[in-house]
């Protein structure tokens, strides 16, 4: 959700993954600056599954988004130059391999074999959760140092690796006479990682001078992250009120998104509550007034009704309405095979096939991966 918008937000058109041109020294150099691991796809020329991921995967919008904003990605021939290098630390069995290397050089996470974009997303994800770098500080705050740049360095490492964070942020704002000194403004910026706290509030006070520091984009990203973070506290912990407060310092500080957030977060309530008339009146108010690519949205919340209220008949029927929606208007191969689907699980047994043999001919123009799911699907249907 904080993905789109920042995209909403800054107008950036999604695109593939933007792979750095560089050693791997540089790589790591790279990283550091920005606070990010790296992603490297390790592959051999003649690898029939690398090529299919360089041209399916790695060119797809929404994996350059993800992998754009949270990675430094390079890809390296395993079989010459810096490759014969690089696999004497970090060995290769079977191609591709997928590594996930903090800037440290250790390796997060290690996959072997291709991936489709979905998955592709999922291990990105899976191995920035993995990342944990508070071990590097806490042995120097726990020996009673309270260097601003430590105490900014340590509470970044706990808010990405989701640990707790606020008893330190308050402990250290507290023993502060001057809030405004360069360093103590950067450390509030990093510690507003929740919308209800007293970070958050002097971020807000503190703003003008803190953009004046980092940027605009930088405060206005650190406000939505804390926004999204308090609305995930809400849902976890059921509080309605937290919401709602939520909702309206999304409003108040970040107006031209709100809306997107607020109808986002009412759906995430409504579905931790497993209430759908809650979830289709945001659910429908947010594809008519805020889904920046329709079919893309229709075909998203067809699968999440599905998956979340798999028993109910009314969701049944409004996936189906959704996926006819998103295979109508989008035209494409993925959307009609998603129609096919669902309705084979609605029992639809001869209008899945229609569709699926719409989907297969479309899968035709695309690739030979496409027109094998086409195919299984259809095998499916007749079985």
């Amino acid at each position: 959700m904080l993905l789109f918008l920042l995209a909403a937000m800054t107008g950036v058109q999604a695109q593939g993954i933007e792979f750095f041109h560089g050693t791997w020294k540089e790589a790591l150099e790279e990283a550091k600056k920005q606070d990010r691991p790296i992603f490297v796809d390790a592959y051999a020329v003649w690898c029939g599954p690398c090529k299919r991921m360089a041209s399916e995967v790695f060119p797809d919008g929404a994996v350059g988004e993800y992998f754009n904003n949270n990675f430094i990605n390079m890809k390296i021939d395993m079989e010459q130059g810096e490759g014969l290098t690089f696999r004497e630390k970090y060995p290769v069995a079977a191609f591709p391999t997928l590594f996930f290397i903090d800037y440290t050089g250790e390796i997060i996470m290690k996959v072997q074999g291709a991936q489709g974009t979905e998955q592709f997303i999922g291990l990105g994800k899976k191995a920035v959760g993995k990342i944990d770098r508070s071990g590097l500080y806490a042995a120097e705050y726990e020996k009673g140092s309270r260097d601003p740049e430590l105490m900014n360095n340590y509470v970044r490492a706990l808010n990405k690796a989701g640990k707790p964070s606020m008893k330190i942020v308050n402990e250290y704002l507290r023993s502060q006479k001057d809030l405004t000194t360069e360093q103590n403004l950067r450390f509030i910026l990093t510690a507003a990682n929740e919308a209800d706290s007293k970070a958050f509030d002097l971020l807000i006070q503190y703003k003008t001078k803190i953009a004046a520091l980092t940027s605009e984009k930088a405060v206005q990203e650190q406000i939505l992250a804390a926004c999204r973070n308090s609305a995930k506290k809400a849902v976890e912990f059921q509080s309605r009120d937290l919401l709602v407060e939520t909702q309206g310092k999304m409003q108040q500080y970040a107006p031209a998104v709100a809306n997107a957030f607020v109808l986002q977060s009412e759906m995430d309530y409504a579905l931790a509550l497993r209430d759908l008339p809650a979830y289709l009146k945001a659910c429908k108010e947010f594809i008519k007034k805020e889904a920046t690519d329709r079919p893309a949205e229709l075909d998203k919340q067809a699968k999440m009704l599905l998956s979340n209220f798999r028993d109910d008949a009314k969701a049944a029927d409004q996936a189906e309405d959704f996926a006819k929606e998103a295979a109508h208007d989008g035209k494409t191969f993925e959307y009609y095979y998603s129609y096919a689907s669902i309705l084979l699980q609605n029992g639809k047994k001869e209008e899945a096939k229609k569709v699926a043999n719409k989907s297969l001919e479309l899968a035709k123009e695309k690739n030979p991966g496409a027109v094998r799911s086409a195919e299984m699907l259809l095998q499916r249907i007749e079985g």
